[in-house]
């Protein structure tokens, strides 16, 4: 992994179709908040939208898609709301699995797992180890995830490398610091989208996201569809990539 990718778009995706798109999902409360219903309502809503986020992904050709299913510092929310999200991971891990590696999808989930409950810990190495050889859609879920820990994590092995003799500190640099992060071997973010109107990336994929086109959509993640990802590839498409140098 680079600053910069070289992977191509998927087989028959359209010219300019970025090949990682990454999504901080926002607007679950406020979605169900609007219509008088409690919280995890919006999330149910939320988790459709994330399977008809994933069809999209495929069909418009994209071959990376990360998504920022809970944070670092979700666990600070109310506990009833961690089990009402936890229980509808559970029902993901369990009920869509079996259809995304009938599509072809390969999952991913990076994170904090130590966090997680065994139960979910083990339905997600499941859930890898049946999606691995799949070669469509790179799925990435984000649980459990903050992006300066992946960093700090990063450097921690990187230091022990270094301790150990198998690398010299003058040897590492961002190619072989990118190789020790949650995501290694996945190409950077082309563009990063954020639902709800919020403008701020949240701790969420620092790193990788360093030349990431930012895209900030006003819908409400649970009203999030395949047009509003066509919108914000589009947006990608129109922007002047320079990655630092000197443009008109």
């Amino acid at each position: 992994m680079s600053e910069r990718s070289d992977a191509l778009p998927a087989a028959g995706a359209a010219p300019g179709t970025p090949v990682h798109v990454a999504i901080i999902m926002d607007g679950n409360g406020r979605w169900a908040k609007q219509r008088g219903l409690p919280r995890v309502a919006g999330h149910r809503r939320g988790a459709e939208a994330v399977r008809a986020t994933v069809k999209a992904a495929a069909e418009l050709g994209v071959r990376y898609l990360t998504l920022f299913g809970f944070s670092s510092e979700n666990w600070k929310r109310p506990l009833a709301e961690i089990d009402d999200l936890m229980g509808l991971l559970r029902h993901y891990l369990r009920g869509e699995i079996a259809e995304l590696h009938r599509n072809g999808v390969r999952l991913r989930v990076i994170g904090d797992r130590e966090r997680l409950a065994p139960d979910i810990v083990t339905l997600i190495a499941n859930a890898e180890e049946m999606t691995a050889a799949n070669g469509g859609l790179n799925l990435i879920i984000a649980l459990s995830y903050g992006g300066r820990a992946d960093i700090v994590a990063a450097a921690r092995r990187l230091a022990a490398a270094a301790v150990a003799g198998r690398i010299a500190p003058g040897e590492i640099d961002e190619r072989s610091f990118s190789a020790h992060l949650s995501t290694a071997g996945v190409p950077d973010p082309d563009v990063l989208i954020r639902t709800s109107g919020e403008q701020r990336i949240s701790n969420f994929l620092l790193w990788q996201s360093a030349y990431a086109e930012m895209v900030f959509l006003d819908t409400l993640w649970p009203d999030f569809s395949k047009r509003d990802l066509e919108d914000a590839i589009t947006e990608f498409q129109r922007r002047d990539r320079r990655y630092g140098a000197a443009g008109g």
